[in-house]
């Protein structure tokens, strides 16, 4: 039997992303699950830039402090303190906190399986 406590503020962000993103997953080996945590500041996106959509990949996006918004080619979601997004396989999304937000956001974003499928999404 296996088991991790991880404090994320003793993880070190993931270099090159638009926000602090600190990796639970990498941090405890998990390889079917992906966990992280953000920290994103008013403008910044989490973690791509632009559209996009996964293949394969479920995500949902648990907003523990502030506000996120994620935008669709449809609609662009508000999601409250206390709410979760969900973006399912195909589904062309982008995260994000507004520029003119006041606060910074933290979100849990959780994603599987754990794959590298996302892909840039053009209307």
């Amino acid at each position: 039997m296996v088991y991790h406590v991880i404090d994320p503020a003793a993880l070190d962000p993931i270099p090159d992303r638009p926000s602090d993103t600190r990796s639970i997953s990498d941090a405890a080996g998990l390889t079917q699950l992906g966990m992280r945590l953000y920290h994103v500041d008013p403008g910044e996106d989490i973690p791509l830039s632009g559209l996009h959509y996964h293949d394969q990949q479920e995500e949902a996006f648990y907003v523990v402090d502030g506000e996120l918004r994620v935008e669709t080619p449809d609609e662009e979601y508000v999601v409250a303190t206390g709410e979760v997004f969900v973006a399912e396989p195909k589904s062309p999304h982008r995260a994000f906190v507004a520029a003119d937000a006041t606060e910074t956001a933290t979100v849990v974003a959780v994603g599987a399986p754990s794959v590298d499928d996302a892909h840039r999404y053009e209307s």
